[in-house]
């Protein structure tokens, strides 16, 4: 090889190097390990989401009767968005009887529900629930003067209640029933 050939051997193989230099700083760098760390994402089973989304319409229909009850509203849009059916004309029917005697109702009731049964279990669409509500805090009164109303026992009842899921995929209160004072 003369002089000649042996520069543009060296110029050729120089010129190689930048290429291969520039192609690899246009890449992006890769870690030196080869582990990667992945958030393991926990999916709910169906089951566990009927209860949890039943428990929250059934104490959801609690507290839009409560909010209703304030001022005897059966007709209060609210009632419906956690209840239909028998549950929601039940409501409503209490709310008309209350209203039509001049009483309102102040205070909470105090619920916790379980849940007795979730059917069927691979695509729940029904959950009962058991509760011990405690209404003594959620009393009567005249609507005229704010006098309490003489409406009976308040205290610890047994409640059974059934919720179901609806086309839209929300979860309603379709039936309740409410036992005597000390049932639980």
């Amino acid at each position: 090889m003369n002089l000649r050939e042996a520069v543009h051997a060296t110029i050729a193989s120089s010129a190689a190097v930048v290429l291969l230099g520039a192609c690899s700083a246009t890449e992006p760098s890769r870690p030196a390990s080869s582990s990667t760390s992945t958030a393991t994402t926990v999916v709910p089973r169906p089951a566990d989401l009927a209860k949890e989304r039943a428990t929250a319409a059934y104490l959801g229909m609690w507290q839009d009767m409560a909010d209703a009850a304030v001022t005897s509203d059966w007709q209060s849009p609210k009632l419906a968005q956690n209840a239909t059916a028998d549950a929601l004309s039940r409501i409503s029917r209490g709310l008309y009887a209350d209203h039509f005697n001049g009483l309102v109702t102040k205070g909470h009731p105090i619920n916790h529900p379980t849940v007795e049964s979730v059917e069927p279990a691979a695509a729940p669409t029904t959950v009962n629930l058991v509760d011990c509500g405690d209404d003594s805090q959620w009393l009567k009164y005249r609507a005229d003067n704010g006098q309490p109303a003489n409406d009976g026992p308040s205290g610890r009842r047994h409640i059974n209640a059934m919720v179901k899921k609806a086309v839209d995929g929300s979860w309603k209160v379709v039936d309740f029933a409410i036992r005597d004072v000390g049932t639980c």
